[in-house]
């Protein structure tokens, strides 16, 4: 057998591969830079059925980039170079713009827009949202905002303080894409999330997979005892959606109910659950 084993580098110098994802992610990161400079950005909106089967609860509204040519570059194919940047905040700030004019320019909507647990120290962020909060209160009533259980995890503290802040103003918080394995469950007294947002590997297949139901369950019943509504994210199929209702989720996401679109229905006729 040959021996296969890549020689190391050299003290001091990158290695090819690390080379290459150095410039790609360099690559990416003028890239949305100079998109942000031009004000090439925009929310997809992928909808939030009611698992009672009255509507569309909410909203969610993803980050889009346009590049140079006016391509439409999704979140995950840059969110992980500039997450940690200047640039990932952002970013943070044309989606709370963005969701809070869609908000007020469609008053029966509600809807979601993700955030990193930096932003809550970040001052044009926290400017945009106060200014909100000063001049169209009714609209950051339907404002939801989603963090991830991850970035939570970066600061919790912090972010448990800001939350309380904010829910005495009306805004919702959903924990998104729970079960990814960051969470220390002792924080689930001091968030007081919600939505809690299950992560869609739990859901694909999970109609078939007896794993899978197990551990949905489990996070089910994790989020009832604390008073949340438990959202299944990543819903592709008629069998994972009819095993998930039963198991009593709140609302059910996925491509199976559609896939994020530049535009909003048209909301005059209703399609909006009164109650959610």
């Amino acid at each position: 057998m040959s021996d296969a084993r890549a020689e190391p580098a050299e003290p001091g110098l990158e290695s090819p591969l690390a080379a290459a994802i150095s410039q790609r992610d360099r690559g990416t990161l003028a890239m949305v830079e100079q998109a942000l400079d031009r004000g090439d950005t925009r929310l997809a909106f992928q909808p939030v059925l009611r698992a009672d089967g009255r509507g569309i609860a909410f909203f969610e509204g993803l980050i889009r980039i346009l590049d140079e040519t006016g391509r439409v570059i999704p979140a995950r194919d840059f969110m992980g170079a500039v997450e940690d940047s200047d640039i990932g905040r952002r970013i943070d700030c044309a989606s709370l713009r963005i969701g809070l004019d869609t908000l007020r320019a469609n008053p029966t909507l509600r809807l979601s827009i993700n955030m990193s647990a930096r932003s809550v120290g970040y001052p044009r962020w926290m400017q945009i949202l106060r200014g909100y909060l000063r001049d169209f209160p009714q609209v950051v009533e339907r404002l939801i905002l989603e963090i991830t259980e991850s970035s939570v995890m970066i600061m919790p503290e912090i972010v448990a303080i800001f939350m309380e802040d904010l829910q005495d103003k009306g805004i919702t918080f959903a924990l998104d894409d729970f079960g990814s394995g960051y969470t220390a469950f002792r924080y689930f007294k001091t968030f007081y999330f919600d939505i809690l947002k299950i992560d869609g590997q739990f859901s694909r297949n999970v109609a078939f997979d007896a794993d899978n139901q197990v551990l949905t369950e489990a996070l089910i019943s994790l989020g009832r005892h604390f008073d949340m509504l438990v959202v299944s994210e990543s819903v592709e199929s008629a069998e994972d959606a009819a095993w998930l209702t039963r198991a009593g989720v709140d609302g059910l996401q996925g491509y199976y109910y559609g896939a994020p679109r530049m535009r909003l229905p048209d909301l005059t006729g209703g399609q909006m659950a009164k109650s959610a």
